[in-house]
């Protein structure tokens, strides 16, 4: 029996059919034990030349394997309770599926460890220890030159299974051996259409929902003047005008019913379901604990979409590779979503731009899509080959050549898919990861320690999982025919003024659930000859509804300010002086940031400090407002970051443009590993990011391995701030 034993794990590890032996149980058994391979050593290729020359072997019916397999899985009962840390379902008894028990006591499904463990990682994935042997060996993203890649998954690009295994004829006793090929990943399609299709009943029975709750549905507007009176005789060049927005937090999760816990009772209605691919760095630098932990990360991602919810993921080193095509997470898809992050090997250069080639290539040819559209990208190194290779103009980098033409926001193509880029260690091109999510419209991160990208993407997810509003635009209109609009601050928001110069635009795009957004608008104000009081302005949304399509307007009530004869004391709008804060601040980062670039670290901490100054002496500052206190510690953590010039270029410059996407964007980003309580990470999280980033803490934190590993980014009880 331990020749078969062996010869079945052997077939589990590759994922290919058994071809057992009709010889005598104890062929195997009977060699000397100086000869004998162990279990494990006995799964790794480069012993199966001697084995095959070595022993007689000759074909009988598969059926034989999957009996072997089933039994494999009975002798594991003491793993019958357990939980598979890399897929994370239940190791059952008789469930079909053989358990790996490794040499430090951690058990697996054989199948989710095979794919796992690489050439030269042989490190458990729960408790890091160092294996001595290790069950499988398969190639990486880049195959030696004239090897094709192997599919560890089974799941070919174009859905046809191409298995091709080969019988020998029958030899003599002692020198026939199996002849067994593996399977080939098929060459990929020209066009990627081969997209999934979306479960269209869902989604209708969910738009009848949200067209019976469609008054929920909306947008809160609210409006704040610097004062509430000015005198009647005083003129006024820039009286600003703050206009705050809020979505409704009307999304719930997808399938409640699923085997898993859904996105809590946050949550009562329906929300849109998401395609996301992710575009991930996989050159040499990756390898270790990065991997390891990005696949963690990425097997969080796929245990939260939903089944509606479809996935693709595309690896890239020196070259850029799609793993499947845009799949529903349903749990066949989880399944092999899984083992296809988990196949993932470490080598090679960083190419950025073929990556994003191809992710964006997956949104652009799809043949059906789903409300919400994204791409993550992450990576820990520079592009080597369109920034950085040969040829290029290193002194002045165009970041642009990284994002594809159909990405850029800019461009009137239809096509808007923002990237949020993550930007992991101290080594990554903060630069151009910060410019590939501006360019794009999405957003930028910094992920200091590797240890907590599972909560960085987390968050991210959050925010995708719960989009109420789409291709929202924000009009501002002024009442009084003396009146014209001055500038709108709008971050990284494309604004506009009409030439007439009373009427401003704001693209504000999609909105998560909770998720609130402050704008200042400047209005050139006369002084009143008579009358009591002005009408300044009136503000407008126009948007779109994920679920029903259906757009939606509405307006405010007119914005209105006293204007008595005699002048009184100014009370000064603390919501107001607020964003005008949280404005300064973002401007005096930009500036310390260009600076600093200069190599005038000094000039740099200087404006920081003057920004401080001027912060304390304000209302809200004098008032104690936490947002006023978090960007104080934000700014000083910031000066911090710029002592010295090795300082500023191993994580100043990436903690500078993360708080300044986020600012900018007015959209939670992770900075660096800071877990103080007043940082303003907590500033833009919505409800549903805490949400997501509450059980990412909480799976990480439950094992022991992973307490000793894993810092947790920011606090399990997060508090949104005051905006």
């Amino acid at each position: 029996m331990g020749s078969k034993w062996r010869k079945a794990k052997l077939a589990l590890g590759l994922n290919l059919c058994a071809y057992l032996p009709r010889t005598s149980d104890d062929d195997y058994s009977s060699l000397p034990s100086t000869e004998r391979l162990s279990d494990a050593a006995l799964l790794s290729p480069s012993n199966w030349d001697n084995m095959a020359s070595s022993r007689p072997m000759t074909p009988v019916p598969s059926s034989h394997g999957l009996r072997l397999s089933k039994s494999l899985s009975r002798s594991s009962s003491k793993s019958s309770k357990q939980t598979c840390s890399i897929c994370l379902t239940k190791m059952k008894q008789g469930a079909g599926h053989a358990i790996f028990t490794a040499e430090c006591s951690h058990s697996f499904h054989f199948h989710c460890i095979a794919s796992n463990v690489k050439h030269g990682n042989q490190i458990c994935p729960v408790c890091r220890a160092k294996w001595k042997e290790v069950p499988m060996q398969s190639p990486s993203l880049d195959p030696p030159p004239g090897r094709a890649a192997i599919n560890p998954v089974g799941w070919p690009q174009n859905d046809a299974l191409m298995t091709v295994v080969r019988r020998l004829p029958p030899p003599r006793r002692d020198l026939s051996r199996r002849h067994v090929v593996p399977l080939f990943q098929t060459p990929e399609p020209s066009v990627f259409n081969d997209d999934e299709s979306l479960d269209q009943q869902p989604l209708i029975a969910e738009s009848k929902i949200s067209l019976d709750n469609s008054s929920l549905r909306t947008i809160e507007i609210k409006t704040h003047t610097e004062v509430s009176a000015a005198p009647r005789s005083s003129s006024y060049d820039n009286f600003t005008t703050l206009v705050h927005l809020k979505a409704a937090a009307t999304v719930s999760s997808q399938n409640p019913s699923r085997n898993h816990a859904s996105l809590s009772q946050l949550f009562q209605n329906p929300r849109a379901p998401v395609d996301l691919v992710t575009v991930l760095d996989i050159s040499g630098s990756m390898a270790g604990t990065k991997l390891a932990l990005l696949k963690r990360a990425m097997g969080f991602v796929i245990q939260n979409l939903g089944c509606n919810d479809r996935l693709s993921v595309i690896a890239f080193s020196s070259t850029a590779r799609r793993l499947f095509p845009l799949r529903r997470m349903s749990d066949i898809g989880r399944q092999h979503a899984l083992q296809a992050v988990n196949s993932l090997v470490a080598n090679g250069g960083t190419n950025i731009a073929e990556g994003l080639r191809k992710g964006a290539k997956v949104m652009e040819d799809r043949k059906e899509k789903n409300p919400v559209a994204s791409i993550i990208l992450l990576s820990d190194g520079q592009d080597t080959y369109t920034v950085n290779g040969p040829g290029a103009n290193k002194s002045q980098p165009n970041y642009q050549l990284l994002v594809p033409l159909s990405m850029h926001s800019g461009e009137n193509t239809g096509f808007q898919i923002p990237v949020h880029a993550f930007g992991f260690g101290a080594d990554h091109d903060a630069s151009s990861m910060h410019s590939i999510s501006e360019i794009s419209g999405g957003t930028f991160s910094f992920i200091e320690t590797e240890s907590v990208i599972q909560d960085a993407f987390a968050q991210c997810i959050g925010g995708l999982l719960s989009v109420v509003v789409q291709e929202l635009q924000v009009e501002v209109e002024c009442m009084d025919p003396s009146l014209c609009l001055g500038p709108l601050k709008a971050g990284s928001y494309p604004s506009r003024v009409a030439a007439d110069g009373r009427t401003g635009f704001i693209d504000v795009g999609d909105l998560y659930a909770d998720e609130e957004r402050d704008f200042l608008v400047s209005v050139k104000v006369p002084a009143e000859s008579s009358g009591c009081e002005t009408s300044l302005l009136k503000v407008k949304c126009v948007y779109r509804d994920p679920l029903t399509k259906e757009m939606t307007t509405l307006e405010s009530d007119v914005v209105r300010i006293q204007r008595p004869e005699i002048a009184g004391q100014e009370v000064v709008s603390i919501e107001v002086d607020r964003q005008r804060n949280r404005f300064q601040a973002a401007e005096a980062m930009a500036e310390a940031r260009t600076i600093a670039e200069q190599g005038d670290l000094a000039g740099a901490v200087s404006i920081l400090e003057n920004c401080r100054r001027v912060l304390a002496e304000t209302v809200s500052a004098k008032s104690h407002d936490r947002l006023c206190v978090a960007l104080d510690a934000e700014l000083k953590e910031m000066q911090e970051r710029m002592a010295s010039r090795h300082v500023y270029e191993a994580s100043g410059r990436a903690y500078i443009l993360s708080g300044l996407s986020s600012h900018s964007w007015q959209r939670a980003t992770a900075r660096g590993d800071s877990t103080d309580g007043s940082s303003l990470i907590q500033a833009y999280q919505t409800p549903s990011m805490v949400e997501m980033l509450t059980r990412s803490q909480a799976m990480l934190l439950g094992s022991p391995s992973t307490q000793r590993l894993v810092q947790p980014l920011w606090p399990l009880a997060s508090q949104p701030m005051p905006r």
